[in-house]
């Protein structure tokens, strides 16, 4: 299974932003790819307008790119970090796929459970195996 690292704007309109990056790692989990998309994890233990920690969330970034096997730039707009991301994918030498708006939002099937518990406690059987570990 590849890694895609999933590039789509951040700033701005957040709400919309996270939203349409949770549809493109959708979309990516769909096509046979485990997606990563440091845009939704980072924001949670950083802030973006403090200039250190922004610094230290593109590294942090570029580090777990330098992992994936393929960038995927998600949708029509390019940002600044995006744009950084993209020419630090082309330096390392991985492949960079576009993908539109319009392919992302069209080919997933986002659904809403409403009764799904957001949160609950794994089961033995779904723990991961302990010899399981995560390379980066």
């Amino acid at each position: 299974m590849k890694l895609a690292y999933i590039c789509s704007p951040y700033a701005g309109n957040i709400e919309n932003n996270v939203r349409f990056a949770r549809a493109a790692c959708l979309y990516a989990a769909e096509h046979g790819c485990a997606p990563v998309a440091v845009h939704l994890l980072y924001p949670q233990i950083l802030d973006d307008a403090i200039p250190a920690q922004r610094k230290i969330g593109i590294r942090m970034g570029q580090r777990v790119m330098a992992s994936c096997d393929e960038l995927w730039i998600c949708g029509e707009r390019i940002s600044r970090g995006m744009s950084s991301e993209i020419a630090e994918a082309e330096r390392l030498g991985i492949p960079v796929r576009s993908l539109s708006t319009e392919q992302i939002q069209e080919g997933c099937c986002m659904k809403v459970l409403s009764d799904y518990p957001i949160e609950r406690k794994i089961k033995p059987k779904e723990a991961p195996s302990p010899d399981l570990k995560l390379q980066l």
